[in-house]
């Protein structure tokens, strides 16, 4: 490690070829892959090496899913494979994710692996002096190539009235906790918020999450929403939705949430899960010419942000996601190398919520696409109960949902609901990317019985012209 914060000669000045500001993992990726390259790099950082997705996000809060959904499976077990009794213990999850996932949330292995393949490390707070000058307290380092800015972002904290007066949970507290609370309450019923709340929520805690909009998962189709919803209440999960937070005060003990229909919810701990902003905070963008004033860094699509600097991550404002960092990694590291890549498309960026069931949507929902113009086609297929049940037991739910371009013949987007959504919309987000047309898809064999055999059953659907929906009393109709 070199010219770290606290340790540097007064004055200490370093030249490498390329500065990476921000060493997450997308940061990390791009860092190790320039310098198998033969660049000379450096990785700025004041966080742990690795990012949040290895410590608190995707790799920890997935291992506490899997360890919930065991508990489900166990539960389902009763009466169709065995006579079941389960006893929940949070303590393997805690020690899981302290010691296998976050290594007890310290970074000198990850530290060390950086340096052994060939990158150099600066510790502390990066800021640009200049489109390839970055000072980290008293040392100064030049880049020869450029800056790429992968600062990352944080959670974001709603100026609630009383919220900063009691002691609240974000993430990071509820993934690095070793006992449960006896109740919770959630601000935020998007994906991490029913992801966390349905995990607690089987470990025996009684959860209540609240989202202002009017459904859960507002970000995702409606059927997505009323299908996760159905799944956390047969958990326990209490929902209010369509109200917002507007008071929070300690109350005996507990934490109380006013919400704006009047009434109060109360728990022992309270999760703030309402989102993430792009760390930009004195991180000198204009010292490089660059206009952040809309709380992101405008970029073009080989993510170049100004002469010599590149952003990438979430402080683009594209989409939180560790997959389109790290495909943004990919064209900005073929771009320093002079490899003359093609611009980055997000016509067909997948996401998955992963709860039970998983929720995996790839490109526009249909809103968006008639928001956008387009001459819409959709078509809803749910996977019969009967067939859920052979495969997955009771109470399970699956649906696909098409949104297609009907002028262009292909998918603008796509939606599957079930337990194995993210592996499902895998097939769809290949449609959606390469705009394969539609009647190509329908001539496509699909195998039975799977889940995914439904994106066959609904492309048949729609070549009927056809909406495939459920209707309140859970009966199968056809609508034209």
């Amino acid at each position: 490690m070199v010219g770290a914060e606290g340790d540097s000669p007064m004055g200490a000045e370093e030249h490498c070829d390329v500065i990476v500001l921000g060493v997450g993992t997308s940061g990390e990726d791009l860092a190790l892959r320039l310098a198998s390259s033969g660049f000379d790099v450096i990785g700025v950082t004041d966080e742990l090496v690795g990012g949040e997705c290895a410590y608190w996000a995707c790799i920890p809060s997935k291992m506490m899913t899997r360890a919930a959904n065991l508990l489900a499976e166990a539960r389902r077990a009763d009466g169709i494979a065995a006579h079941t009794s389960v006893t929940p213990d949070w303590s393997p999850v805690a020690a899981r994710v302290r010691e296998e996932a976050a290594g007890g949330w310290d970074d000198s292995a990850a530290q060390a692996r950086f340096e052994a393949r060939g990158g150099r490390l600066v510790r502390g707070r990066g800021r640009l002096t200049g489109s390839r000058t970055v000072t980290v307290g008293d040392t100064t380092i030049t880049a020869r190539r450029g800056v790429v800015i992968a600062t990352g972002s944080k959670p974001v904290v709603p100026p609630i009235p009383g919220l900063a007066d009691v002691a609240y949970w974000t993430t990071h507290d509820a993934i690095q906790t070793s006992e449960l609370p006896g109740s919770l309450v959630v601000l935020g019923g998007g994906a991490v918020g029913c992801e966390l709340g349905q995990v607690f929520a089987r470990y025996g805690v009684d959860v209540t999450i609240v989202e202002g909009a009017d459904r859960l998962l507002p970000l995702e189709e409606p059927e997505a929403s009323a299908a996760v919803g159905e799944a956390l209440a047969s958990d326990g999960v209490r929902q209010h939705t369509g109200s917002r937070a507007e008071q929070v005060a300690e109350a005996g003990g507990h934490v109380g949430v006013t919400l704006s229909d009047g009434s109060t919810v109360e728990g022992d701990r309270l999760l703030v899960a309402t989102g993430r902003a792009p760390v930009l905070d004195d991180v000198g963008l204009a010292a490089a010419g660059i206009d952040g004033s809309s709380g992101v860094i405008p970029v073009d699509d080989r993510l170049r942000a100004a002469d010599g600097v590149w952003a990438m991550g979430d402080v683009t404002g594209v989409a939180m996601f560790t997959h389109v960092a790290l495909a943004q990694a990919r064209v900005i590291g073929a771009d320093i190398a002079g490899e003359d890549p093609p611009g980055i498309e997000y016509h067909a960026i997948p996401r998955v919520t992963f709860t039970d069931p998983e929720v995996g949507a790839v490109g526009l929902s249909e809103s968006e696409a008639r928001a956008a113009g387009l001459d819409v086609a959709v078509t809803v297929k749910p996977v019969p109960a009967t067939f859920r049940g052979w495969l997955h037991g009771p109470g399970s739910a699956g649906l696909v949902k098409l949104v297609a371009d009907r002028g262009a013949g292909v998918l603008v987007g796509a939606t599957a609901v079930g337990p194995a959504g993210g592996e499902v919309v895998g097939i769809l987000s290949l449609a959606v990317h390469a705009r394969i047309p539609l009647e190509q898809l329908r001539s496509m064999i699909y195998a039975f019985p799977t889940f995914h055999g439904a994106v066959g059953e609904a492309v048949g659907a729609y070549a009927l012209g056809l909406q495939d929906v459920l209707d309140p009393d859970g009966d199968r109709s056809l609508h034209m």
